[in-house]
């Protein structure tokens, strides 16, 4: 969608960031051994699920900014970045000259990765970015069809939960059920969305666990772990519940 990919690009030079690129202390403790990554707003993903990734193929999927991309390149991987925004990309490449990483960069959208050759991957890392495209399904099959068989898929997701209050009331600390899922910014009143989204604020689309999960099944995965976590800070709703989801998953052989 070229309104959220111009977002993305707006959002790359200003200092509202999902993901903070990856400080120099970051890098160098990578390169011994020790990182982390997030997927999701405040917790990193457990350790056991990425292991050793000396050597190993990685695609960061829509994972421009220089987060998740330059660590694990700094800790011996081989790294291909997609991202649909070359504002985002020319983060992960400045950090690349800067730290001598081996990163490679590819425009392209999530959902479209034949620029890519097929079962080229060991491991696709998807930090929480499914919400900006209005079908969930088609980003599994491709990175279905990128991974070796075997091959990991590790995805941060928004939990459907997210989407079904009022956004005014939810930030006063009110919860009023509102809206169903799945769920769409262009459905709202016209005068509310040019109130919503804007220039660093794509449009967002609340998808059901059934094509957040569902949708993985059948693309050939099995779920092997998942991991919940909130927004941290004063969230009304995270308080409650959690609002993201981490899922592992393995392609089958």
């Amino acid at each position: 969608m070229h309104f959220n990919r111009e977002a993305w690009d707006k959002i790359a030079t200003s200092r509202r960031k999902w993901f903070t690129p990856a400080t120099a202390d970051q890098i160098d403790a990578a390169r011994r051994g020790d990182f982390s990554i997030r997927l999701t707003a405040t917790k990193p993903i457990p350790a056991s699920w990425i292991g050793d990734v000396r050597d190993r193929s990685i695609l960061a999927l829509a994972a421009g900014g220089g987060h998740q991309g330059p660590v694990l390149a700094a800790a011996g991987a081989h790294v291909t970045v997609v991202d649909f925004s070359a504002g985002q990309l020319a983060i992960d490449q400045r950090l690349a000259r800067e730290h001598d990483l081996a990163i490679e960069t590819i425009q392209a959208d999530m959902a479209d990765l034949a620029l890519l050759a097929a079962e080229q991957f060991d491991l696709v890392i998807n930090p929480c970015s499914v919400n900006f495209v209005p079908n969930v399904r088609p980003v599994w099959k491709a990175a279905a069809r990128v991974l070796k068989p075997g091959g990991v898929l590790i995805s941060g997701v928004i939990q459907p939960v997210n989407f079904l209050f009022d956004a005014v009331k939810r930030d006063r600390g009110k919860l009023k059920v509102r809206f169903k899922i799945p769920y769409s910014d262009l459905d709202l009143p016209p005068e509310e969305l040019d109130q919503t989204i804007g220039p660093e604020r794509p449009i967002d689309f609340g998808h059901s666990l059934t094509d957040l999960l569902g949708g993985q099944l059948d693309a050939g995965f099995m779920l092997t772990d998942i991991m919940e976590d909130g927004w941290g800070g004063d969230d009304a709703l995270s308080d409650r519940i959690a609002t993201f989801m981490a899922t592992r998953a393995v392609k089958g052989t």
